[in-house]
């Protein structure tokens, strides 16, 4: 007993989750090596087909989606048109078609698993009490922290960058889609119910269409933390921008760095006004 609360000596943690990885990288390391293998095929074909876009027609391309995105006003536009331009002429244009594929593939991912989680949640207290503090972990934890698990699965490159990114970036659409349909207003579900509507009937038609706006918010932070993840993504191998601002770190190039954060900074003006615009776009069709 008194070995037991003699707190000099320390609990063997650290031991007991090397253990504990080390059973299931050799329990699924089939399952680890098909998903990295097939998933890095799968993005390399999509940053393929996105690069062989002629990079003035793919500028074009978001151009026109946020002018209508945004209620056909210019800005957007026009700010997008010069920023992609600045990237394409800093040399930056491939590096940044692979933190796209990185981005695109993370949040949706992350939209897929987290949609369902947070319906799950509104749906009943029990799981709300059990996801709340995985969540608060998830959320808390250092982003570094998630690379460790993601190389013992699934070693370096795009793929454990991926699985890093939709740790770190999937609570706030469970969140903000547990909140959406939990502040549907009560008096709407009850007139469903009247009318007999199923389960399905009144997610679909009540609940999901009323918490549209929330839950878009909450993609919308997906997003940009998916995003968020690129540079850290980079110290395991993951392309993209990222790896430029990790290459002028490591060389001290202040310039380099300066630029590749740049281009960051505006790719990630674009998503999340386009993102934004979009939401906003919903909403005012809804009324």
């Amino acid at each position: 007993m008194s070995k037991l609360l003699n707190l000099a000596t320390p609990l063997p943690v650290a031991e007991n989750v090397e253990k504990l990885m080390d059973i299931v990288t050799d329990t699924f390391s089939a399952q680890f090596r098909f998903i990295q293998n097939n998933g890095e095929d799968l993005m390399d074909f999509v940053t393929s087909t996105l690069t062989a876009i002629p990079p003035y027609v793919f500028i074009l391309i978001i151009a026109v989606l946020a002018f209508f995105a945004t209620g056909k006003k210019f800005g957007l536009a026009i700010f997008s048109i010069i920023g992609l331009l600045f990237i394409l002429n800093q040399g930056l244009w491939e590096q940044l078609m692979n933190t796209f594929t990185l981005v695109l593939f993370s949040s949706l991912i992350a939209i897929v698993i987290g949609i369902p989680l947070g319906i799950l949640m509104s749906k009943s207290k029990v799981v709300e009490e059990i996801l709340k503090p995985i969540l608060d972990f998830m959320q808390t934890m250092p982003g570094f922290v998630y690379l460790i698990p993601a190389v013992a699965f699934f070693g370096i490159g795009v793929v454990p960058g991926v699985f890093a990114s939709v740790i770190f970036a999937l609570p706030p659409t469970v969140r903000f889609t547990n909140l959406g349909i939990r502040q549907v207003p009560t008096h709407l579900i009850e007139a469903a119910d009247s009318y007999g509507s199923t389960f399905t009937q009144k997610l679909v038609k009540v609940e999901l269409p009323l918490s549209k706006s929330t839950i878009m918010a909450g993609i919308n932070q997906t997003v940009l933390l998916s995003l968020s993840m690129v540079v850290i993504a980079s110290m395991i191998g993951a392309p993209g921008l990222g790896r430029e601002v990790l290459s002028a770190l490591q060389r001290a190039q202040i310039g380099n760095g300066f630029v590749a954060g740049i281009s960051l900074v505006i790719f990630a003006i674009i998503v999340d006004r386009l993102t934004q615009s979009l939401n906003k776009q919903k909403s005012n069709g809804g009324k």
